[in-house]
């Protein structure tokens, strides 16, 4: 069966090429749109390059979603062809409605959440039944689209493994990707880019100090050590590891095999002392290393480079991040690393934002609900609630935070659990959209990380519905009825 279904998927992928040479072939004006995450950037950079190297003629543009705004908008351009990148597959449809001039391709691996019109190429893993939040990320369906245009671009098999990590597929044994991801390892690793092995995961393994790269992990987070530089280097102090080797920084990739395993044991007393059992587990774990790529470089590693993506589409410069994926190491490079750090700034201040009063952050029977409102910025809100997932008192309780744009007159939410949450029945890309349509708003996802827009004057609503269809999918009662 499994067979099949990849047959399937692939007949898709081939689907898309096909429908994409075509327009590049009658010189066709292709608008690109792709979301602001480190995948959806990861994809817009791959499709780009594919486009490039063939001379065609196209422009790539990132949102935070589509909306009939921009739906107006892509009528008004009337570009020949239109490609949603990791966007969903509702406006896709909604244009196909409107217009059969233009030709539509939806790339993507988010759950279905309406029916296809079927007369456009459609590549999504769950149509045939792959799971698209552990399996394949949209940067993995670009990369296999891209790969079918041409065989050359299997050299963007790395920037497909960095979307997978910025989507957080990690999710096999000791955070391995598996699934399709796996394939595209494979591709990565037999073109001498890419090494995988175990090691301790920590976020600036290959190009800080250990004390800076200790204080500034935020997965897991280490109270009293997140964000505290001289705790942190107390912190080595105490378990005799030098931060320095002569007058040189040591990064974490420079420490012996036995300095790893003290680290790592030292940490892992510390997070039980502070009741932080399920964080252990994200000590250990593989590590993508992109071997073509500068060291003491953020891409070296791909979870490092997925988080400096992530901070591009963020703080609101995607197009730098596009630039990189597709193959720019100056001005690119170091316009995105000093946005990789405003970026942690800004992750810090929310976090510490948060933790300062209790009424921030509340527990209700089936959920935790950070109240961001007017303090915390939209396009971050998603981030916030990856990082508290695995630091709440409770991780077994799925988490949504929201963040108000006053300008359109909604609240953006944003929702995550872990997969333990996930394989008790509870699905929170349905129960974002199902909770939203309620309030005239519109949502979906994953089962384990979701969004929702509603109206801001509906907001109390539906917090109760979300809390609500949590606790019935907890208990075992199917929705949808």
């Amino acid at each position: 069966m499994e067979g099949k279904q990849i047959a399937k998927f692939f007949g898709d992928v081939s689907d898309a090429a096909k429908t994409i040479l075509e327009a590049i072939r009658e010189d066709g004006f292709i608008h690109v749109f792709s979301h602001l995450d480190a995948d959806g950037v990861a994809a817009a950079g791959i499709i780009g390059k594919a486009l490039y190297r063939l001379d065609a003629r196209f422009r790539v543009r990132i949102t935070q979603w589509v909306d009939e705004k921009l739906v107006t908008e892509i009528l008004q351009e009337k570009p020949q062809m239109v490609i949603f990148l990791d966007l969903g597959s509702d406006y896709a449809n909604l244009l196909r409605q409107k217009t059969k001039g233009i030709k539509v391709v939806v790339l993507d691996h988010h759950q279905l959440s309406g029916e296809l019109s079927g007369d456009f190429p459609c590549v999504n893993p769950h149509l045939h039944g792959i799971d698209g939040a552990r399996e394949i990320s949209s940067a993995g369906v670009a990369y296999f689209v891209a790969k079918t245009i041409d065989k050359v671009n299997m050299d963007l098999a790395p920037i497909a493994i960095v979307g997978a990590l910025g989507d957080l597929q990690d999710k096999y044994d000791q955070r391995m990707l598996g699934g399709l991801n796996e394939k595209i390892a494979e591709d990565a690793r037999s073109q001498g880019l890419l090494t995988v092995e175990k090691d301790l995961i920590f976020f600036g393994r290959e190009t800080r100090p250990i004390h800076k790269t200790l204080a500034s992990t935020t997965n897991p987070f280490i109270p009293g050590i997140s964000g505290e530089e001289d705790k942190s280097l107390a912190f080595l102090a105490s378990i005799d590891i030098k931060p320095k080797y002569g007058d040189k920084w040591r990064a974490l990739r420079d420490l012996s095999e036995n300095e790893k395993r003290r680290l790592c044991s030292a940490l892992a007393e510390y997070l039980l002392s502070k009741g932080l059992h399920y964080e252990i587990s994200n000590l250990i774990g593989y590590v993508y290393t992109l071997s073509k790529e500068e060291p003491w470089t953020p891409l070296r590693d791909g979870r490092e480079f997925a988080v400096l993506l992530n901070a591009t589409g963020r703080m609101d410069k995607p197009s730098v991040g596009v630039a990189v994926c597709m193959g720019d190491r100056g001005v690119a490079l170091e316009e995105a690393s000093k946005i990789l750090e405003d970026y942690r700034r800004t992750i810090n201040k929310y976090l510490g934002w948060i933790m300062e009063k209790p009424e921030r952050i509340r527990e209700m029977e089936s959920i935790y609900v950070v109240y961001g409102e007017d303090f915390i910025d939209d396009k971050i809100v998603g981030a916030i609630s990856s990082i508290l997932t695995t630091s709440l008192p409770n991780p077994e309780k799925p988490l949504i935070a929201y963040a108000n744009v006053k300008e359109e007159g909604i609240v953006k939410f944003s929702a995550r659990t872990i997969d333990t949450v996930a394989y008790k029945g509870v699905n929170l890309g349905q129960i974002m959209q199902m909770a939203a349509e309620k309030c005239w708003g519109k949502g979906g996802g994953h089962n384990v990380a979701a969004g929702a827009q509603v109206p801001i004057e509906n907001v109390e609503t539906f917090i109760r519905l979300v809390n609500e269809l949590v606790g019935k999918q907890l208990a075992g009662e199917k929705s949808g009825s």
